[in-house]
């Protein structure tokens, strides 16, 4: 077995699943706490993406280094997906919020289209190229030929969101509240919380974690266009069910053995089959185990 190309599929799948593992912990909170499909995650990925290219070309007219233009890109792009996530609640489907469940699920994917269409109409179809805004430092010279920096830089990213993120639910008032929401939103109303504030708040953090996902792959594969979004989204909703939907380290789990699965596939297989493989590998899961990895079956009583 040649090890070095096993551990660049290695390292290649890991990078993409943890772009998958970010937008998959939009999908999750948000079901976790009002049992919606939010459909158009995916666009505000595609939107952090866009900032960042917009953001990156004026500063880079000011010659800015391209470290500081990547952090200042990525904290508009965060601040921007994070008031359209937060938008698209109020708008979309907190009016549905006690309508049959499939109006909400319809109003999704309506804002899906309209925010591609946006894109199309604001910006171009086409794909447009995205600086490299990631410096090869040198002390990742010896691992150049398996990893990059861009690569080093998503994995330790995602790394630190999710442990971030897990940190905040378990231990923060903030936390315990959306947990609360998530088991008996009624009941943790009676309590005293706040349960449109935590929604808004799910909503601001999986829109944050999407835009991250969008600039970090932007910079690592060095194009964006209107339609990334939809592919990464649909997989990213695959990596969800995979772990278990509602779950986050479900999500964190599912994107890894996704983006794992695509890149071993793609190495050992073919690249024409990778689309069909998450497709697939969605089609067992709910076949064989609906409630995904960790995920737990519900029991009703009757």
């Amino acid at each position: 077995m040649d090890w070095q190309y096993f551990w660049e599929l290695f390292f290649g799948g890991l990078t993409r699943g943890s772009i998958y593992a970010l937008i998959a912990l939009g999908y999750t909170m948000v079901y976790g706490i009002i049992e919606l499909i939010n459909f158009a995650h995916g666009e505000v990925y595609m939107l952090g993406a866009f900032t960042a290219l917009i953001v990156a070309g004026a500063l880079g007219i000011y010659g800015f280094p391209a470290v500081a233009i990547l952090i200042i890109a990525a904290a508009v792009a965060v601040i921007y997906c994070a008031a359209y996530g937060v938008t698209l609640e109020k708008i979309a489907y907190k009016p549905l919020r006690d309508a049959p469940r499939l109006s909400p699920l319809i109003s999704a994917i309506g804002m899906s289209i309209f925010l591609q269409n946006y894109v199309i109409l604001a910006q171009t179809s086409d794909f447009m190229p995205f600086p490299n805004l990631v410096p090869q430092p040198e002390f990742l010279e010896p691992i150049a030929h398996i990893m990059g920096a861009s690569e080093v830089l998503i994995i330790v990213t995602s790394a630190v969101a999710m442990a971030a993120l897990t940190l905040f639910i378990k231990y923060t008032r903030m936390g315990k509240a959306m947990r609360a929401t998530a088991q008996n939103r009624k009941m943790a109303m009676l309590l005293g919380i706040d349960a449109d504030k935590v929604i808004s708040l799910t909503f601001v953090i999986g829109s944050s974690l999407a835009a991250v996902g969008g600039v970090l792959i932007a910079s690592h594969v060095g194009q964006v266009n209107f339609a990334i979004g939809f592919i990464a989204g649909i997989k990213a909703f695959t990596a969800a069910v995979l772990g278990g939907i509602g779950s986050i380290p479900g999500a964190m789990l599912g994107g890894l053995v996704l983006g794992w699965c695509e890149s071993f596939a793609t190495g050992y297989i073919s690249s024409d089959y990778e689309d069909a493989l998450a497709f697939g590998l969605l089609v067992l899961i709910l076949i064989f185990r609906p409630s995904g990895i960790l995920g737990k079956a519900k029991t009703q009583k009757v």
